[in-house]
């Protein structure tokens, strides 16, 4: 065991790499299971790996891919591409696999000319390019990229006015009582008035994903979204949902992503399945919205409307959402697509209840509904169906 320990920790680095939320808990558990099966046998030694050091099914071909690519099975390629080289056309999954083995992702060193020129123009460029580029059709290294940039995005809400107030000598109203008790310690005589403020503060924001089959790809991108906001302002609460209704806000409230992701696949059942928005939403606004949605809250839905469950229920559930918060924002992947129109059942009974469509698919989405939250309100218009 102790010269297979240094090749299980690298087999746990590549895993990570390759965007399998793989940590040192799962890394001693293969270690303990590896110690009750034959590491000849080759069969359960996957097994094995497998069952300690994957939580998800839709992360099943991934582990495939790399452990026949790492333990050197005799059918997969003979090597990782050599710095440079192109990687061939292969399946997603062994892309992935492929580009996180040692140096399979490294890019090409640049040749040495002494009359070339340091120029910033090409990091510019490529940041530019990752920036347009679709969540769906990112490689593991760019993704690992696009991971790093989501984690400095901010959501500062604007503020909003209370009913409370505060002692504030220049502030706009006069405090009777205050004053009044200030004029009893000099016998009843009033020497100044006292002044209140209303209190502001950012309002609640909810948080609401699709993780179901056709959300996947973008839920595991747009969960380090829900965690660098949940870890940057108070009074988010984080919720996903497939076939039913999950809360994982304690479980984003831890400062590491690879903690916080581990708790959320544990408590997550439904992951890549079926979609059941109508319920889900039904059940949120019976059980949490009397909870998470005061004070003007914000509602962030992030799902692409396709409701397997032929959208049942879901006008009803998606009118008393919009009503019970400030701003309904529909975040939708689908509108990527130019020629986008509102033909599926789900997306035509959840369009006239949101007060803004737009588009999330990639990093600039992102930090245009960013900066559009952080600005002064909203028009409360209605949205038609085409992208903010």
């Amino acid at each position: 065991m102790s010269a297979l320990a240094p090749n299980l920790l690298a087999f746990g680095r590549v895993l990570r790499r390759a965007g399998l939320p793989v940590g040192p808990a799962e890394a001693l558990s293969a270690a303990e299971a590896l110690g009750h099966v034959p590491v000849s046998d080759r069969a359960a030694f996957r097994a094995a790996l497998r069952a300690t050091m994957v939580h998800r099914r839709d992360h099943f071909e991934v582990f495939d891919a790399a452990f026949d690519l790492f333990w050197r099975n005799p059918d997969a390629p003979a090597r990782p591409p050599a710095p440079g080289e192109e990687i061939p056309d292969l399946p997603a999954a062994a892309r992935r696999a492929t580009e996180a083995m040692p140096g399979g992702a490294a890019p090409a060193p640049p040749a040495v000319d002494p009359a070339r020129r340091d120029d910033a123009a090409l990091t510019v460029s490529e940041r530019e390019r990752l920036s347009r580029m679709d969540f769906e059709a990112m490689t593991a290294e760019e993704l690992a990229a696009a991971r790093r940039e989501i984690r400095r995005l901010v959501l500062p809400l604007a503020e909003r006015p209370t009913r409370r107030f505060r002692p504030d000598p220049s502030g706009p109203r006069a405090d009777l009582r205050a004053t009044i008790r200030a004029s009893m310690r000099l016998g009843g005589e009033i020497a100044t008035i006292s002044r209140r403020r209303r209190v502001t503060r950012p309002p609640p924001l909810v948080l609401l994903c699709d993780v179901s089959g056709s959300m996947a790809r973008y839920a595991q991108v747009l969960l380090h979204f829900m965690h660098a906001v949940a870890n940057h302002r108070a009074r988010v609460h984080s919720f996903v949902f497939g076939t039913r209704l999950t809360n994982i806000t304690r479980a984003l409230r831890d400062r590491d992503p690879e903690v916080a992701f581990q708790a959320v696949a544990h408590i997550l059942p439904d992951w890549s399945g079926g979609t059941r928005i109508g319920e889900a939403l039904d059940r949120f606004n019976r059980l949490w919205a009397r909870r998470v949605l005061g004070q003007g809250a914000v509602v962030l839905l992030i799902t692409d409307g396709l409701d397997r469950g032929g959208a049942e229920g879901l006008s009803d559930a998606a009118e008393r959402l919009s009503h019970s918060c400030r701003r309904l924002i529909w975040l939708n992947p689908l509108l990527r697509y130019a020629g986008f129109q509102p033909r599926a059942a789900g997306i035509r009974a959840l369009l006239p209840h949101v007060h803004e469509h737009r588009q999330v698919h990639n990093l600039n989405s992102l930090r245009t509904l960013v900066a559009t939250l952080s600005g002064a309100g909203s028009s409360g218009a209605r949205n038609t169906g085409r992208p903010a």
